[in-house]
């Protein structure tokens, strides 16, 4: 029985750390610098790591559910963030100002100055780097979504399984 209330957390806490290490890697190994926004997408995959690690350790069947919902909650905030960084790479939305948009002409050297001491080296609006047309941001995209419905599937079917089972009890 406690492997199976562990395997949930477990799971959640083994793609979090592969999604945050590829991020990591990319930018370590890989000399991706990260901009702005990559850097916010980070902050949820971090917290799932969290949570998940510590549901491993004192969390047992009934607290499951209770688990399985926070993530969820977590993760639509990643997709959230996701779907932003996506749409603003596509130009969809408008992005910070510090990191993305056109720049704007300086008509003296103060304002060009400024110009270059506010602007910040990797713009968000552009890719930096796509795997088969789909950036970053558009997998992390997909991998938040892929993760909300496996906690939001897996808060669904543990909150109440005696009820369940009493139900199929019944009909038997």
């Amino acid at each position: 029985m406690a492997a199976r209330t562990r395997a949930f957390p477990a799971f959640v806490l083994a793609a979090s750390a592969a999604v945050l290490g590829a991020a990591l890697a990319s930018q370590y190994w890989g000399g991706l610098t990260p901009c702005e926004l990559c850097l916010a997408q980070r902050w949820p995959w971090g917290a799932a790591i969290v949570i998940s690690f510590v549901a491993m350790m004192v969390g047992g069947r009934p607290a499951l559910p209770w688990v399985a919902l926070p993530l969820a909650m977590v993760f639509l905030m990643s997709v959230g963030l996701a779907l932003y960084h996506f749409g603003v790479e596509q130009h969809w939305f408008a992005g910070p100002t510090a990191c993305s948009g056109a720049a704007t002409a300086a008509d003296t050297v103060e304002a060009l100055k400024a110009q270059i001491l506010r602007q910040q080296p990797v713009r968000c609006d552009e890719p930096a780097w796509a795997l088969w047309g789909v950036s970053l941001a558009g997998w992390n995209l997909l991998a938040s979504v892929a993760m909300f419905g496996f906690c939001l599937a897996a808060f669904v079917q543990t909150r109440s399984p005696a009820r369940r089972a009493g139900v199929r009890r019944g009909t038997a």
